[in-house]
């Protein structure tokens, strides 16, 4: 007997080891995921911040120019270089793992290379609705938008260079943009999107996934400040542009998680962003009056139309299809 109790109490203490054992594991994980969270969001504010910073003190913070279009796109890269002095230089883990870095193509990915253009159109046809706002044949929308930040010289160019053109140039934009969000735009896209659905999205597994949409969002919003401070996007709203950014980022998260988990892959998320940057001129180019606040793909016109996006994806999500993402935690599709 003496034997068995001392056999039992053997057991006793190895279960109650192993026990600790993994609650300490457990505990090294969750710090290991917090650290690496902190890391990257600290790397990632402190570059682009001091980036945007040293570009306002050079040039003045002047946007219609090719030295903007140059640190706006290095800019976009900064998330990705983040995401590789945390995982590959601080904590030594291979690159792809957690990643969903895949380019296994599949139905997801045209669809995320298609919707932006339909969100684009549909701004359009709201923006046609709000008060002062009307139909611009002479297609000079764009022009108006930056006519406070452009010299008259400039802005009567970039009308001749529309009327010049032998078709209607929102079929130009529409192709080229097309073209643009599976290439060049597209790759710039991914810089942010390794980041922000890619990194981010793994980092908040155990969330729900509205609750890591509004997080991830909020983020990568606050992330755009200096840029919108500069002009872009709101030129003539600069300091409320920034709150309008915010909550543009927290509406297009969640259709952006949703394609990159549906695809199982982050380059999904890449195309409908770089998509989405070069067609968004299509729901500003044919209209006159508003102001940047209210029409267009960055304004209220444009937050409509991804809110009937969203509600659109929600019906198809809980009705039809056979994977259930919007009401389930994001490590349940991972």
């Amino acid at each position: 007997m003496e034997y068995f109790r001392k056999l039992q109490f053997r057991l006793y203490t190895i279960q109650i080891n192993l026990l600790f054992k993994k609650i300490d594991n457990i505990k090294q994980r969750k710090m290991k995921t917090t650290n690496q969270t902190k890391l990257f969001l600290m790397f990632t504010f402190i570059i682009s911040f001091s980036i945007a910073g040293a570009y306002k003190l050079i040039y003045g913070g002047e946007i219609a120019n090719i030295s903007y279009t140059i640190m706006g796109a290095i800019y976009m890269f900064v998330p990705t270089l983040s995401v590789i002095i945390v995982k590959k230089l601080i904590c030594k883990e291979k690159l792809r793992s957690d990643l969903q870095i895949s380019f296994k193509i599949n139905k997801w990915f045209f669809a995320a290379w298609f919707i932006m253009p339909i969100v684009a159109f549909g701004a359009l046809g709201i923006s046609l609705l709000l008060p002062g706002v009307s139909y611009n044949p002479e297609m000079t929308g764009l022009a108006e938008r930056f006519s406070t930040m452009s010299s008259p010289e400039q802005v009567e160019q970039m009308k001749a260079q529309i009327a010049a053109l032998p078709i209607s140039p929102i079929w130009l934009i529409l192709i080229g943009g097309l073209f643009a969000g599976i290439t060049i735009n597209g790759l710039f896209a991914f810089g942010e999107e390794l980041g922000w659905r890619g990194f981010l999205v793994y980092q908040f597994r155990k969330m729900s996934f509205a609750k890591a949409s509004v997080i991830i969002g909020f983020i990568w919003g606050i992330w755009h400040a200096p840029l919108i401070l500069m002009g872009h996007n709101y030129p003539n709203h600069p300091q409320f542009g920034v709150l309008m950014m915010v909550l543009l980022c927290i509406l297009l998260t969640p259709i952006l998680i949703y394609f990159t988990l549906k695809a199982k892959s982050v380059i999904a998320a890449a195309i409908l962003h770089g998509t989405m940057n070069a067609t968004a001129t299509i729901s500003i180019l044919p209209i006159s009056g508003g102001n940047d606040l209210l029409a267009g793909s960055t304004g209220l016109a444009g937050m409509i139309a991804l809110v009937i996006v969203i509600l659109s994806i929600y019906i198809y999500d809980h009705y039809i299809s056979a994977e259930k993402i919007m009401n389930t935690t994001i490590s349940d599709n991972l």
